[in-house]
């Protein structure tokens, strides 16, 4: 009776530890057997997960659930007017959230918000159909807190035809499933081609994930839970490690503006990568000099003396990837100060901006808010169009208003 007691506690035993394995075991993640998914990084990196999960990285696009979805559904506050006899509604039905178009009060057409892009000043959404997504005509703005249209739509004329194609995932999400083909001239490949342009929404990993700027993840998991004590990461990209041009290739595969011609997809790119294997410039189609705030933040910080003065300067010099952005203005002025300790402002700067101001708020004069002719909307009922106001990257001296 003993015997059979501890064959069976041994038994209970070996059940317990099969159940205690690996959770990345049993995940199978759409970009392939490499990666990990990024749930695996908690178990290591929870300080770093739950800071970058918040973040305007991580919530590039999200599910339209709730807790995610920005803008008022309620009466009064959750109705765009095109003009007397049309009107667009958000509206919840059955636990799903929909925009609905009415004409002289009848329901014409409702689409469900699908997928959910930005949060961070802006939100914009998509619905899917016929494995293809599209924008909804009405978007949410936090500098109104309210709805406007959406990028690319009329505030005259209503419909649901703009198409969101796959390179727009490229930047907002982790995965998109594709297919490609390279094509070759002799023995030299020279470009890789997607197959289709259509999508598989179950293959879609919402926003940037861990695994899409460090690489896949999981020998990376494994060789660690196996080897717990081990100080130096193994099979992962340590940006650490790479070199400065490495670093700011990473950051700028998406914030250095979609006017080049690609060759490969973004989804291939891997940390450490060259960009330049990825997009080629079109000779005499860009304009260097006038980039637009948004999209292009390298282009713009390429041409601050900041940057072409220094040998170290890149875009973490600034920001943390795992964060948002600051709204402390004094944490950049201080980087700013650690390099211009000495700067003098002129007399009419002096009489127009307090000292104190002056030494915390770098960012604000150097660094001013700019429209950006990329993006523009028209409120509800209005013919008005605004433009997007988005903090620019060139690091300069602009004029004062005078007071």
């Amino acid at each position: 009776m003993k015997k059979t007691a501890i064959l069976f506690s041994i038994f209970a035993l070996v059940l317990l530890l099969m159940g205690c394995k690996n959770e990345s075991d049993n995940y199978i993640d759409p970009r392939g057997t490499d990666y990990a998914g990024s749930e695996s990084c908690i178990q290591c990196h929870q300080a770093q997960y739950e800071t970058a999960f918040h973040s305007s990285h991580f919530k590039a696009s999200s599910p339209p659930t709730k807790e995610n979805i920005l803008g008022h559904f309620t009466n009064g506050r959750n109705t765009f007017v095109y003009d007397k006899d049309t009107k667009l509604v958000m509206e919840e039905r059955n636990d799903s959230l929909y925009q609905v178009l009415y004409k002289n009060g009848k329901e014409v057409e409702a689409h469900s918000f699908d997928v959910l892009f930005g949060t961070k000043h802006a939100q914009t959404s998509a619905y899917w159909k016929n494995h293809y997504t599209f924008e909804l005509p009405v978007s949410y703005y936090k500098s109104l807190n309210s709805w406007a249209t959406s990028p690319g739509y009329s505030a005259t004329k209503v419909n649901f035809e703009r198409q969101i194609d796959k390179e727009c995932y490229g930047c907002h999400s982790s995965n998109i499933a594709s297919r490609y083909v390279e094509t070759s001239s002799d023995s030299i490949t020279f470009m890789t081609i997607e197959v289709e342009d259509f999508m598989n929404k179950n293959t879609l990993l919402y926003g940037i994930d861990c695994e899409r700027c460090h690489g896949p993840a999981k020998q990376h998991v494994e060789k660690h839970l196996k080897f717990p004590d081990l100080k130096i990461a193994q099979n992962i990209v340590s940006f650490k490690k790479l070199t400065r041009q490495q670093k700011i290739d990473a950051c700028a595969l998406c914030h250095s503006g979609n006017d080049k011609a690609k060759i490969k997809s973004r989804f291939q790119f891997k940390p450490g990568d060259k960009l330049s294997d990825y997009f080629r410039a079109i000779p005499g189609s860009n304009d260097s000099i006038h980039y637009d705030v948004h999209g292009n933040q390298l282009g713009l910080l390429a041409q601050s003396k900041c940057f072409k003065k220094s040998e170290r300067m890149d875009c973490m010099t600034c920001h943390n990837p795992h964060e948002n952005s600051s709204q402390n203005m004094v944490v950049y002025s201080k980087i700013c100060m650690s390099c211009h300790q000495q700067t003098k402002h002129t007399e009419m700067t002096l009489t127009t901006i307090s000292k104190r101001a002056l030494q915390n708020n770098c960012v604000e004069c150097h660094m001013p808010k700019q429209m950006s002719n990329a993006i523009t909307f028209q409120a509800s009922n209005s013919k008005k169009k605004s433009n997007y106001m988005l903090r620019t990257h060139k690091i300069a001296v602009y004029p004062t208003n005078k007071k």
